[in-house]
């Protein structure tokens, strides 16, 4: 038994080292070699107009704003003193 397992694994090591290897193939690489510059291309069509945008919502009101203050009282009048009222013009009669 101590030879046949000897015998078996050197038998293995030959079969398996005997297996035929695959080829590594290579490519040449390819060399470009730049030429001149061709014609410029044509000019693309110009793009459709977009569509015009909805109109927005009217905003809230704004808030009332507060009453002002009130003035001050007149002064009262002296005595003598003398007030002089000018009428309005009459109106003109209709025709």
């Amino acid at each position: 038994m101590k030879y046949t397992t000897a015998f078996a694994a050197a038998l293995t090591v030959l079969a398996l080292s005997a297996c035929d290897r695959p080829t590594v193939v290579t490519t040449p690489a390819v060399i470009t070699v730049p030429g001149p510059a061709g014609p410029a291309g044509a000019t693309g069509a110009t793009g459709a107009t977009g569509a015009q945008a909805e109109k927005g919502a009217t905003g809230e009101t704004g808030a009332t704003g507060s009453t002002g203050s009130t003035g001050a009282s007149g002064e009262p009048g002296k005595s003598g003193s003398t007030v002089v009222i000018i009428p309005a013009e009459p109106a003109a009669p209709a025709r």
